[in-house]
């Protein structure tokens, strides 16, 4: 069944349309109703009286017509039936709905009523101006998701109009609908644009409805279907063979000071399967915080070294990136090899020293942030990408980097996030990639007692951190995120590191925020690493990387404004160390019910996958895919918390038809739901 070439709808309003993403007929065909209006009842008057508070359709005459400019300027109408009258109140309105709604006039009007200073009103109702006898709708009125200067009229008449152009063929072969019980595409996407009054609302609005069942099985089954034909488009090309772990990789796990954990282990026998094959690999290594995922990327480093190729390993800011080359460099340059250090913030002369390194092909693994990927930099023989806290790096960044293979090889991606990805998320959106889970952390990790604290008590807290400090012990104080100024969050760090200094003028207290130099960040780090600086007042620049085994007392000022994944990052910045840690949740009261429900989970349990997925409960997938979804619609109908059912029916249809190799029907189905949308799945 080959696929029809999309139309486009008329002329009329298409850059407003465009802009919802509705380019084509089959878009708008697929526009579907957020929810609808019962436009099919009307009651009397002195009914709708009765029954104030609820939404109800009147009919009347109009008998009255004023603007009133007592308090503010607003359209009062009255319209009468024969069981009594209403008002009809515009706070905003035109002048051509003034002469609309004229006296004599015949109205529908639907709205909630309330009981005002003056009687019965509906304020903002929609309204019709009608004949008297109109008949009512048969079907139920669909709202759809909108835009400005958009109505719903134009969107209903536009999607009508599309209706009567599109191909209505089925993409789905007959059997595999009568296997699946999933009802046919025309009468589903025909009764959810107009469903007759006597549907079952609840389904209707709960999404349970077989039409909408049908509707979300076809929309997981288009994404699985991309990433599953992106995932084999990958496999037919060449990759460098990394056969060989030889003397590199043997030395480095036998000068390890610790053994690795079983899950390490299991996670580096899949990662040196897959550098043997001829084909990419495309593998996220996800593990949570502190559970041993650097040394494990290090080891496939060693691997590519020992095949002769060159690695490289980047990371979103220069504090997480140096402090891998710290803890790399140190295991691999005693054993002989080669790392080059490159960021944005190195003076010209080094950088320029250390692209003729990673050129050459002297340097063997290079470590940096964004640098890396800069025209400028050309290496002689890329055999492994390592790409840490993924999903902070667009789409376009990963590939120009694993675009830096030579010889027409494509170099392996290994990609890491501490930020465990729910199972259902990972079936979702990752499904073109191998996930590797470290699930166990290592021996010796002190348990995190975790406290949320009201701010009134923070003098108290002061007195802990002294303490603390006193025993030898050092502490992080994080400041607040403050998402809408840079500049009043660094203010707020100032403050915070002025009042401590004051407050504690026996220790040291440091400061490390966003706006300062890379050197001079490092500098206060370094002081800190050293125990020179005893408490460290922070901006999130900590979130990620930072490693210090002495420091085990954390406080998050205005805990409420932070996520639950970067609650958890920030956490596990402490219990690194032997000594038992503490983290303290500083928050202002009055919490909201999300506020409270994060801090509570943060209280709860400090295992990473249990709160990734009451964090995708929280707020649902956006925030952990990060920019690899850059450009491409979330799911718009199906709900990874309610219909994982589906997400698993569909990955196994998807994976049986390109299998079978049913290619008319996969080609139908991706451009019905996909059209040109697919490229946006591919990386």
């Amino acid at each position: 069944m080959p696929p029809t070439k999309p139309k486009t709808p008329p002329k009329t309003n298409e850059s407003k349309l465009a802009k919802l993403g509705l380019r084509t007929d089959m878009d708008l065909v697929l526009h579907l109703p957020m929810r609808y209006e019962d436009e099919t009842v009307v009651v009397s008057i002195r009914e709708a009286c009765l029954r104030g508070g609820h939404v109800s359709q009147v009919e009347g005459v109009v008998t009255k017509n004023e603007i009133s400019f007592r308090p503010r300027r607003q359209l009062l109408v009255t319209i009468a039936d024969a069981s009594g009258d209403l008002l009809l109140r515009f706070m905003n309105f035109y002048g051509s709905q003034v002469k609309q709604l004229a006296e004599g006039t015949r109205v529908r009007a639907r709205s909630e009523l309330k009981h005002g200073f003056f009687g019965a009103e509906m304020v903002h109702p929609t309204y019709k101006v009608i004949n008297e006898g109109a008949p009512l709708p048969t079907v139920l009125t669909p709202v759809y998701p909108s835009g400005e200067g958009l109505s719903q009229a134009i969107l209903r008449r536009s999607i009508a109009d599309a209706m009567k152009r599109i191909d209505w063929r089925d993409t789905l072969p007959p059997a595999l609908r009568e296997e699946m019980n999933l009802s046919d595409f025309e009468p589903s996407v025909r009764l959810l644009h107009y469903p007759p009054q006597e549907i079952d609302a609840h389904a209707l609005v709960e999404r349970s409805h077989p039409a909408w069942i049908r509707m979300k099985f076809d929309e997981l089954l288009a994404q699985q279907l991309s990433l599953k034909r992106a995932q084999r488009a990958r496999r037919v090309k060449g990759a460098p063979v990394l056969k060989a772990i030889g003397d590199l990789s043997e030395a480095f796990l036998g000068q390890l000071p610790f053994k690795l954990t079983g899950a390490q282990q299991r996670v580096l026998r899949e990662i040196r399967a897959d550098l043997k094959n001829g084909y990419p690999m495309q593998r996220l290594l996800q593990g949570d915080v502190g559970s041993g995922k650097t040394v494990v990327s290090a080891l496939a480093a060693a691997q590519a070294i020992d095949s002769g190729y060159q690695a490289a390993l980047m990371a979103p800011t220069e504090i997480l990136a140096d402090q891998h080359f710290r803890k790399i460099a140190g295991w691999m340059e005693p054993l002989g090899v080669k790392v080059a250090w490159l960021t944005g913030s190195l003076k010209k002369k080094d950088k320029l020293a250390a692209t003729a390194l990673v050129e050459s092909g002297e340097a063997q693994l290079v470590i940096g942030t964004h640098a890396l990927i800069q025209d400028t930099v050309q290496f002689a023989k890329l055999g492994l990408v390592i790409v840490d806290e993924q999903h902070r790096f667009g789409v376009g960044q990963r590939l120009t980097l694993r675009n830096k293979g030579s010889n027409g090889k494509t170099p392996h991606q290994l990609m890491m996030s501490a930020t465990p990805i729910p199972r259902t998320l990972a079936m979702t959106y990752y499904a073109d990639l191998e996930v590797s889970v470290i699930d166990e952390l290592p021996p010796g990790r002190s348990p995190i007692v975790t406290r949320a604290i009201d701010q009134n008590r923070r003098d108290e807290v002061i007195e802990r951190v002294h303490a603390a400090a006193l025993e030898g012990r050092q502490i992080y104080w994080v400041c607040p995120l403050i998402e809408e100024s840079e500049a009043l969050q660094l203010q707020t760090a100032t403050e915070t590191h002025a009042m401590l200094a004051e407050a504690l003028p026996d220790l040291q207290v440091g400061l490390v925020h966003g706006r300062l130099k890379p050197a001079e960040k490092q500098e206060v780090m370094d002081a800190f690493t050293a125990n020179a600086v005893q408490v460290l007042v922070a901006t999130t620049v900590i979130e990620v990387g930072v490693d210090v085994p002495n420091a085990s007392l954390m406080v998050i000022e205005h805990a409420e404004r932070f996520g639950l994944s970067q609650l958890h990052q920030l956490r596990g910045r402490v219990g690194r160390g032997s000594a038992a840690s503490v983290c303290l949740l500083l928050y202002q009261s009055p919490l909201g019910p999300i506020a409270k429900q994060r801090l509570m989970t943060m209280r709860e349990t400090t295992d990473g996958f249990e709160i990734a997925r009451r964090d995708l409960e929280i707020r649902g997938p956006g925030e952990f895919l990060g920019a690899r979804q850059s450009g491409q619609a979330m799911l718009r109908f199906a709900d990874l918390e309610t219909d994982q059912w589906l997400v698993e029916q569909a990955r196994d249809v998807a994976h049986q038809l390109i299998h079978d190799a049913v290619d008319d029907v996969v080609e139908a189905h991706l451009a019905r739901w996909l059209g040109g949308k697919e490229e946006f799945l591919k990386v």
